[in-house]
């Protein structure tokens, strides 16, 4: 099952997720999501495990277990390369062996003291606070991406972690419109209207921390994950499917892309196993109402500024 974007591509609706994974651990876990079925991966230069990511594919290119056309493959342009967008683009690439990307997206909507091109540091002040940096413009940043496109190194551009505002202000200045906004979205932080405004204009929505981050974002941020939710374990008792699998499968349906992340074999293919089931409108309707409009992913942890305030 796929999503057709606004200019005509493909983009699967399930995805993997590589944040947190590093080493030996991608290289298996990749090769194990291509068996699975797994076409679409999404990655991200501030992971910093573009390189791991890229030997995996290559392996699984140069043993012929899948084509480079056959895969969709996302990554991140990260804050601190803003002002070097062409230069950042092509560090990725490199680094993941590849030709070009299926999507390119700007991973947050602000520019940030650049550390040298694909460092991906987020420089502090000495007060602990992230050095924003006020001499780029995201319509500039915008337009470098488009470049990307003209360049023929990328067939998609997106953004990421953009509100209405922002994602308006950008297809007003948009020449190439932005394919795909990646947010954080799931049952406890459903953000219908701007999954609706989107929609609405084209944009494909795809959703990071699908499933809330679950123990992994509990641990990290002290978030409250949804998988322990009632209503929604009673859905997967009556489906005979994991909670994980009806909050996918709730994703899918809102006609969002899913990108869940783990490092776990039995999970990796639980999560895969969404497309025989289906909920009812007035399934979709009662998870509607266990929203708590509560975000899990809070990187003013590490920024000490909060950028959603």
């Amino acid at each position: 099952m796929a999503i057709t974007l606004n200019n005509g591509f493909k983009m699967p609706a399930v995805g993997l997720g590589v944040w947190r994974m590093e080493g030996k651990e991608i290289r298996d876990l990749i090769i194990n999501a291509i068996n699975i079925g797994y076409r679409h991966f999404d990655c991200a230069a501030d992971y910093k495990n573009e390189a791991e990511v890229g030997e995996a594919l290559a392996g699984a290119f140069s043993t012929g277990l899948v084509k480079r056309e056959d895969l969709f493959i996302t990554t991140k342009l990260w804050n601190s390369d803003h002002g070097h967008v062409v230069e950042a683009c092509k560090d990725s690439l490199k680094k993941l062996r590849l030709d070009y990307l299926d999507l390119y997206l700007v991973h947050f909507p602000v520019a940030t003291k650049h550390t040298g091109v694909g460092a991906t540091a987020s420089a502090l002040d000495e007060d602990g606070v992230l050095e924003i940096d006020t001499t780029v413009s995201l319509e500039t940043t915008w337009h470098a991406m488009e470049e990307l496109v003209s360049m023929g190194l990328v067939r998609s551009i997106g953004i990421s972690n953009y509100d209405i505002f922002l994602t308006r202000d950008c297809l007003v200045y948009s020449k190439v419109k932005p394919a795909v906004n990646q947010i954080e979205t799931h049952p406890y932080f459903q953000r219908d209207s701007l999954v609706k405004f989107c929609q609405k204009h084209g944009i494909c929505v795809t959703a990071h921390t699908p499933l809330g981050g679950a123990a992994a974002n509990s641990e990290l941020f002290g978030s409250v994950s949804c998988l322990d939710d009632p209503v929604l374990k009673n859905l997967a008792e009556k489906y005979k499917k994991t909670v994980a699998q009806v909050v996918l499968r709730w994703g899918i349906q809102r006609n969002t892309v899913v990108i869940p992340k783990t490092s776990k074999l039995e999970r990796l293919n639980e999560n895969f196993q969404v497309f025989d089931f289906e909920l009812t409108k007035e399934e979709m309707d009662l998870i509607k109402k266990v929203d708590r409009k509560h975000r899990t992913n809070q990187p003013a942890k590490f920024w000490g500024i909060d950028l959603y305030a």
